[in-house]
């Protein structure tokens, strides 16, 4: 058995993973004043943020190329591959997981999982890794599904929100729930549902009393098990940085890296957010 794992560039890689031969990623075109860019080759992060911040409307993100993944399931097998599992961002946020669950059936040489994540950036990225990582302790396909599925029961992120004009501009929050909630500084805390949208968890008042919530949060997520952990921001690596600092301060144990949203996020969150995704230790 081979396996390929595809994904999209919404999920947090580390280089090692994105050079593998087995991992494969579509890219996520985003659109800003009608130039199309994609990250990593014509856009960098800190650069999206700063156009986005220059421009009077929201950036536009489309789906990952449906051409592009059937282009790639068509050449699988001759690489050798009898497995594919596809990895793309949470059905909650993006058509794409709907649209291509015919594809399935397309390639009769190959064994086909498009799981819905229910997630993305970081912990998608967990999961990535996680699944080249049983492939290649020979773990069985149903084996992988399996404990894929756990993972994805498990996962998820709370991101605290540094400004809700954006909530507002993507249709996520009414512009006088906005205006009470500049007014009277209240910081929502967001996170993805087990059904993979993003919905308020709970709104605090003021930014420390939200960092400080977070932390609790996480506690709180984590208490029953291992899990691998990520901090993820908005363009405010000092911001991520300290809450990272707190996290330590409160006996968190194992790595914190420090990821950033990518576009397809930071569209709706706009500047200044940051969050925690969490995913099981495989």
């Amino acid at each position: 058995m081979k396996v390929a794992i595809i994904t999209d560039s919404s999920a947090v890689l580390r280089p090692e993973t994105v050079q593998n031969e087995q991992v494969f990623v579509l890219d996520i075109p985003v659109s800003i004043d009608g130039v199309d860019y994609v990250e990593g080759q014509n856009l960098s992060v800190q650069e999206f943020y700063e156009k986005m911040g220059a421009s009077a409307e929201l950036p536009k993100t489309s789906q990952p190329s449906l051409a592009a993944l059937e282009t790639i399931l068509g050449k699988l097998s001759e690489q050798g591959y009898t497995h594919a599992i596809g990895l793309f961002l949470s059905s909650g946020i993006s058509g794409f997981y709907q649209n291509i669950q015919f594809l399935k059936e397309e390639f009769s040489d190959l064994t086909i999982a498009f799981p819905d994540t229910k997630i993305t950036s970081a912990p998608l990225g967990m999961m990535v890794e996680n699944v080249l990582k049983w492939s290649e302790e020979s773990a069985n396909f149903d084996e992988i599904l399996v404990h894929l599925e756990k993972q994805i029961q498990s996962t998820t992120a709370f991101i605290m929100v540094d400004d809700l004009d954006h909530l507002v501009k993507g249709g996520r929050l009414s512009n006088g729930a906005a205006l009470l909630g500049n007014l009277l500084s209240i910081k929502p805390i967001l996170y993805f549902t087990d059904q993979g949208t993003i919905e308020v968890y709970e709104k605090v008042r003021t930014e420390k009393k939200a960092v400080k919530r977070l932390v609790e949060i996480l506690k709180e997520k984590t208490a029953n098990g291992d899990y691998q952990t990520a901090i993820i921001h908005a363009n405010v690596p000092e911001k991520a940085a300290d809450f990272k600092d707190l996290l330590l301060e409160n006996a968190l144990e194992g790595e914190l890296p420090i990821v950033s949203f990518g576009s397809v996020i930071g569209t709706h969150l706009g500047e200044g957010a940051i969050a925690f995704g969490i995913s099981p230790i495989a």
